[in-house]
């Protein structure tokens, strides 16, 4: 299984004290006043809420319950140097009755609490050490250190020694557990499917490999190919083809050079149940609806943002101050990732690929299928979980008489960030609508259109206010084509800025172009640098390319183009390239650009959709063995060698950074529920825990499944929407 938390901390303890005796003699002086509590609690100090006490030598105090964040109860020290470049050992002893997880922080004293380390010790109520390194990235003569301990309903006692703060240490070195060097796709391999794995190894010329069934008897047997260092991972590795073999099993496993892999699957349904499994992912992200135990058991929870105390509620949401003199009703919709937020631009992507799904076959998506409040009322719940998100999204736009009327709010989220963990129903921050942009108003635009034409069966008035409101979206973005969202504007939630909002007018017009056949769509298309443009990024489409999903859809419902064929054929020249892209790489990856994105798993799934439309288009088997080829990193296939799907495979991603999904943090709280997609290896590494464990990584090494590394293990609404797109298609047998 993947490390958990305790696991993670102990090889974090290792790390700095294995080599005890030099490197505590190469220390420099402490840095701690008063960390053993000899002369009393000074100069430690606490939040208004707590009275420390020394108890047996240790300062302890008792937490209040009933607070919302972390930050809410702290006991801390300030005033200690820190110099740039300098390694440091962190020690302390503490224990918690009952049992808790705690947050311990160095830290600026102000804002932006800029954290050097970060952690959440797991606290026993008969107490352990605790020991971490960290690297100053700047020299600071006032460092804080901070244990946060708020954020519980009930209360508990807190009990610290032993507190010690030295430079000189040894440099932290994290190595992941990677498991055995022969890399599979542990879900596993549809029979008649492309069937390789990845061996790493030193070796330069071809090696000899096995195939074997459960019952360990062999059954196939070739030689690698050689490929040479993967630049992505830094390491020297071969492929295994297994191919001709197509005998359905359970349990397979693979040998090569002395290793064996983690078991695998040989069988035609090992897709079936994924894309239900990540569309049910919708539902308990569903904001402003109790979450009902026997639809998820395990999953419930009160409705989020319902206006019930503490809670200020989404019904009558104000602007921010000087925005606007009017409040909105934008309760419901999908909360955006581990936070509360809710975003127009990256709503618009998510439900789009929902509804694209259903658009792309809809024989596949039946009412009833997704276990829903909604299932049973005739619509499909593809469609009745998409509704939930474009209600929310027709809810942001500008009422008539207004400043900007017909324009979207770009997004509404809590004023001030919170903490982790933290229950939508228990939020206490005031809630506010943030001004408009035009990318929002053209993401409300292309998805009310293409809701029109697909609720129309289902609901004719839905469609129509749909369409109305994608034609006012329309008018409001031409009438305003440069208002953009404030990249400062990121307290409380992300900023989700673009500056460059042409390719959403070409996806907008794509979509009321396929819905109305209108001439003011049409020669807007044509006239746009987008239509005859190259828009295959290397690095996949995503909620700031959005060209992309005009030129899919474009290509595959029906309209009156003139030129269709040729946006067709651009398509498939798209699906070339990303099968390049594939072939040419070890880890057999359609995505290889030299540092890897913030999301870098959606953008290799977005990869995929453009190949797997080129199959429906074309029929050309290349496509598709491409696709489920480049299924094969997500489950396994990769140089951590685990699955980035929460409950499939052996070894998967399940401590996502959620503030609900916080079993991590607090046991009584669920993981993330089956069928969740981590972001995956992200370069940049932009949180304190990859800063601090990652630093230096190969692209494929920038991740860890930790709750706190938001930047490599987020969850979100458009992460797992290809996830539902492609697994669908992956489990498409009828073409």
């Amino acid at each position: 299984m993947p490390r958990s938390r305790a696991a993670i901390l102990a090889l974090l303890t290792m790390v700095a004290l294995s080599p005890a005796t030099t490197a505590q003699a190469d220390e420099g002086p402490e840095q701690i006043v008063n960390g053993t509590f000899d002369t009393g609690t000074a100069p430690w100090w606490s939040t208004g809420n707590l009275t420390l006490t020394v108890d047996a030598g240790r300062l302890c105090a008792d937490i209040p319950g009933g607070t919302a964040n972390p930050w809410d109860v702290i006991i801390g020290q300030n005033d200690l140097p820190l110099v740039a470049g300098d390694t440091y050992a962190y020690r302390f002893s503490a224990s918690a009755s009952p049992a808790k997880v705690g947050k311990a922080l160095i830290q600026l004293p102000v804002d932006p609490w800029t954290q050097y380390l970060s952690a959440n010790p797991e606290l026993s109520v008969s107490g352990n050490a605790y020991s971490y390194t960290f690297t100053a990235p700047v020299s600071l003569p006032n460092a804080q250190v901070a244990f946060q301990l708020g954020g519980s309903a009930e209360p508990w006692r807190f009990c610290l020694d032993d507190v010690s703060l030295k430079g000189g240490a040894e440099p932290e070195t994290y190595e992941p557990d990677t498991g055995p060097r022969v890399r599979v796709n542990m879900v596993g391999y549809l029979p008649q499917g492309p069937k390789k794995a990845t061996v790493v190894t030193t070796a330069t010329t071809a090696l000899g490999w096995e195939l074997k069934n459960a019952a360990n008897q062999t059954v196939a047997r070739g030689r690698t190919t050689p490929r040479g260092v993967d630049a992505s991972s830094g390491q020297n590795v071969h492929t295994l083809d297994f191919g001709t073999y197509r005998r359905p099993g359970r349990g397979y496993t693979l040998t090569a050079d002395g290793e064996t892999s983690r078991p695998f699957d040989i069988a035609a349904d090992i897709y079936d149940q994924l894309p239900a499994d990540a569309l049910k992912f919708y539902y308990t992200q569903r904001s402003g609806i109790e979450i009902l135990d026997r639809l998820r058991p395990g999953y419930a929870r009160p409705a989020g943002h319902a206006g019930v105390a503490p809670n200020q509620g989404d019904a009558n949401v104000p602007c921010q101050p000087g925005v606007c003199d009017y409040s909105l009703n934008v309760k419901g919709g999908w909360y955006d990732a581990g936070d509360h937020g809710k975003y127009v631009v990256n709503g618009g992507i998510s439900v789009y690929q929902l509804m694209a799904a259903y658009e792309r076959d809809r024989s596949a998506f039946k009412d009833g299928q997704l276990n829903i409040p909604e299932s049973g009322n005739g619509t499909p719940d593809i469609l009745d979980e998409a509704r939930w998100e474009q209600e929310f999204l027709l809810s942001m736009q500008v009422p008539e008489g207004k400043p900007y009327a017909g324009m979207a709010h770009h997004k509404i989220h809590d004023q001030n960030w919170t903490g982790l963990p933290l229950l939508p129903h228990l939020d206490p921050q005031l809630r506010e609508l943030h001004p408009t942009s035009t990318a929002a108003t053209l993401n409300l635009a292309a998805t009310a259109a293409q809701a029109a034409r697909l609720f129309a069966r289902y609901d004719p008035a839905f469609a129509v206010r749909n369409l109305k409101a994608a034609r006012r979206a329309w008018a409001a973005a031409r009438a305003n084509p440069a208002r953009y969202a404030d990249p400062n504007d990121g307290t409380g939630g992300g900023a989700y800025n673009d500056n460059d909002v042409s390719d959403e007018f070409y996806w907008a017009a794509a979509e009321l172009y396929i819905t109305t056949g209108g001439k003011e769509f049409k020669d807007f298309l044509l006239a746009s640098p987008h239509h005859t443009g190259d828009v295959w990024r290397d690095r996949g489409f995503d909620w700031g390319n959005t060209a992309q999903l005009g030129r899919l859809d474009l290509a595959t419902v029906p309209n009156a183009l003139p030129d269709r064929a040729r946006v067709r054929r651009s398509v498939v020249e798209g699906a070339e390239k990303y099968l390049a892209v594939q072939r040419a790489h070890p880890y057999g990856l359609p995505y290889n650009p030299p540092d890897f994105d913030w999301g870098s798993n959606n953008l290799v799934l977005n990869n995929m959709v453009v190949l797997a439309t080129a199959y429906d288009l074309t029929g050309h088997e290349k496509y598709r063995a491409a696709v489920r080829e480049g299924m094969d990193y997500l489950f396994g296939r990769n140089a951590l060698n685990q699955s980035y799907v929460t409950g499939y495979g052996e070894v998967a991603s399940h401590n996502q950074h959620s503030r609900w999904y916080a079993h991590q943090l607090d046991p009584a709280l669920p993981n993330p529920p089956r069928g969740t997609l981590a972001g995956g290896p992200n370069s940049g590494i932009q949180d304190p825990l990859a800063q601090r464990l990652l630093k230096g990584c190969k692209p494929q090494f920038c991740y860890i499944d930790d709750i706190e590394s938001w930047a490599t293990n987020e969850l979100t609404i458009n992460w797992n929407s290809p996830l539902a797109w492609v697994s669908a298609f992956l489990a498409d047998k009828g073409r």
